[in-house]
């Protein structure tokens, strides 16, 4: 079961796909970040830690909650994956 934390992290990552340049901030570090880094970051340590981790903590359902959410606004939206894609792009210089 995914739960209440895999829930946020698919709407967070419905988000993040929608807004990828949006500024994120993680306390207690508040370096601001756009929101796609911080999606590779966090689906890279959520999977590290389901791996490797002891601390009781459902990494895995955090990691399939953000996964369902990308998967579900490429269904629902389509274009939202494109517009994706663009914005990184606009953003890398491309």
């Amino acid at each position: 079961a995914l739960g209440a934390s895999g829930a946020v992290s698919a709407v967070v990552f419905a988000s993040v796909l929608l807004y990828p340049l949006n500024t994120l901030l993680i306390l207690p570090i508040p370096v601001p970040i756009p929101a796609f880094i911080f999606a590779v970051l966090y689906m890279g340590y959520s999977y590290y830690m389901d791996k490797t981790g002891n601390d009781n903590v459902g990494h895995d359902a955090h990691f399939f909650g953000a996964a369902f959410g990308i998967i579900f606004m490429a269904i629902v939206s389509p274009n939202a994956i494109f517009s994706f894609v663009e914005q990184i792009q606009r953003w890398i210089g491309l």
